[in-house]
């Protein structure tokens, strides 16, 4: 639904998946990103045979987009897969980082490159909502014109968060959380998969234990993956039986003691322990 599959913010997207090994020091939630749209878990309305943005990237005439959904439901990964669906060039930035003035560089950028050559651009800006009234509608302008195609994303509800006018040029997809089966078939996948813990991660987890993480992640796929890499961890450092499986039970333990041991008295120990007991 990654130190990541792509470059860093304001770099062009590959055009190649890395290998297995490489990034093996990143995040789990990282190394784990899908490389296409089949590899996506959950937002179906959206991705399936007849869903509204696969239709529209079948012909390549991409819109600009504002994606709304809350954290870990696949606004980046998705809005990275859709430009590799596309010829144009994929530029990423969070409105927490870049300024206007950077921002208009890149546009005017993005308007000779088309003009010279015809490949467009596409411009990710991640938590567009982060922006004021005067910023986003500098971006106005450059939409119109086509001379970037926009993907917005943001955790907020745009009709409070973002201008009305550049609500008004863009398609809005609303992301919904993954179920707690989706969490599950992520971490399974992340358990024989190269790029993660696989193809020999070395433990298992009961069926229990898997649902337990799906449960408490609330369909926040990033938390999942986080918590199932801190688990193993810790799981392994006890030097397990060989063939002894993590169960329900040693994952409530494991998890309460890394609660205890970092946040003791904190709000996040608070959290996991009523997480438990729901």
């Amino acid at each position: 639904m990654n130190g990541d599959l792509f470059q860093p913010e304001g770099r062009s997207a590959p055009s190649a998946t890395p290998s297995p090994s490489a990034d093996a020091a990143a995040p789990l939630a990282d190394r784990m990103r899908p490389t296409h749209l089949d590899e996506v878990v959950g937002q179906e309305d959206l991705l399936g045979p007849d869903g509204a943005l696969r239709l529209l990237l079948q012909g390549d005439r991409l819109p600009s987009l504002l994606l709304w959904g809350p954290p870990g439901c696949g606004k980046t990964t998705l809005a990275r897969l859709v430009a590799r669906h596309t010829s144009a060039r994929f530029l990423e930035y969070s409105a927490v980082q870049v300024g206007s003035k950077e921002l208009k560089a890149v546009m005017g950028d993005a308007a000779r490159l088309q003009q010279a050559t015809g490949q467009r651009t596409i411009l990710f800006l991640d938590e567009i909502h982060r922006f004021n009234k005067a910023q986003q509608d500098a971006l106005l302008p450059w939409v119109e014109k086509g001379a970037v195609t926009l993907i917005g994303a943001t955790t907020e509800n745009p009709s409070f968060e973002v201008n009305s006018a550049l609500i008004s040029r863009t398609r809005l997809f609303v992301l919904k959380p993954l179920s707690s089966t989706g969490i599950v078939t992520l971490l399974r996948r992340a358990l024989s998969d190269a790029r993660g813990l696989g193809p020999d991660p070395g433990f298992s987890l009961t069926d229990e234990a898997l649902e337990m993480i799906g449960e408490i992640s609330e369909g926040d796929a990033r938390a999942a993956l986080g918590l199932l890499e801190t688990v193993a961890a810790a799981w392994q450092a006890r030097d397990p039986r060989p063939g002894e499986e993590l169960d329900a039970e040693a994952f409530a333990q494991l998890i309460r003691n890394r609660a205890a041991r970092y946040d003791k008295g904190g709000e996040e120990h608070f959290n996991i322990i009523s997480a438990l007991h729901k």
